[in-house]
């Protein structure tokens, strides 16, 4: 799996969504003492963000992120069914078309997957993927009969979003790289971000409070350097993504809140 993909999906495309039939899975029911739990409240179920997509002046498509609640255990543990949704749209339709779906069931309190299921259409190009984390043994089932060993706590390219937003930046430093370790296309990965520092962005007629950030890329990749692409999230408890605009090597993209509902905390909106 190469990064300028991983990027691509997580950026240009915002790794457009479609709804799915929920489907819970199976894990064995023991208990390792050690399972992480993170103290975090940067969500909650009922929050639901969309987004609109830009490429170039083309108004290429919108996203949703739904977190949605369970009624199902896992493992004993609570779980959130986290769901995208989205297409492209208009000329860009054309030109392009994609409808993709991503989801993953969360552990509520751990902030990590029990499943991660992908059905990508980009283009015609398609992407069929099953996931199953065995957090307890720190390995993913890839539904192809292939087993892994990944890190405790791994996440997948969806779970490791909300994972990122109940980190504590607090106290960060301006260059001070974060690193999230997620599987991939059936590798695993150090997802690495950057912060930039503090800022204050417009977006759709409202100013914020935000955190700058950058992922740390490989030049010649999508982007060719950091400073190509910079994402920012509000400078609040939420850490929602507010803005993502990037220079591609044929032009330029960016994503923008344009709604927000069932948010856990207020808002670093400027009044």
């Amino acid at each position: 799996m190469k990064l300028r993909n991983l990027i691509l999906g997580a950026i240009a495309t915002l790794a457009f969504f479609s709804f799915t039939k929920q489907e819970t899975p199976q894990v064995e029911p023991e208990v390792i003492p050690t399972i992480r739990n993170i103290n975090h409240n940067a969500f909650k179920a009922g929050e639901q963000l969309e987004y609109r997509l830009h490429y170039g002046i083309i108004n290429a498509g919108t996203a949703k992120l739904e977190v949605r609640p369970m009624s199902q255990k896992i493992g004993g543990r609570e779980v959130y069914h986290i769901v995208g949704s989205g297409k492209t749209k208009g000329a860009f339709d054309w030109v392009f078309k994609v409808r993709d779906t991503y989801e993953t069931f969360l552990d509520v309190d751990g902030v990590f997957p029990w499943m991660f299921k992908r059905d990508v259409n980009e283009g015609g190009y398609k992407i069929n993927q099953k996931y199953t984390f065995a957090q307890t043994k720190n390995k993913v089932d890839n539904g192809e009969g292939k087993s892994f060993e990944t890190p405790h706590g791994v996440q997948d390219m969806l779970s490791a979003f909300y994972y990122a937003r109940s980190i504590d930046y607090s106290k960060a430093k301006v260059g001070e790289v974060f690193t999230i370790w997620s599987f991939v296309d059936d590798e695993l990965w150090p997802l690495k971000i950057r912060f930039l520092g503090k800022d204050k962005i417009k977006v759709g007629g409202d100013k914020y409070r935000a955190l700058k950030f950058c992922p740390v890329v490989q030049e010649g990749r999508l982007f060719e350097n950091e400073e190509d692409v910079a994402v920012w999230i509000s400078d609040d408890n939420n850490k929602i993504p507010l803005l993502a605009q990037g220079k591609v090597l044929i032009g330029s993209v960016k994503m923008e809140l344009s709604k927000a509902k069932g948010l856990a905390n207020p808002s670093a909106r400027i009044d």
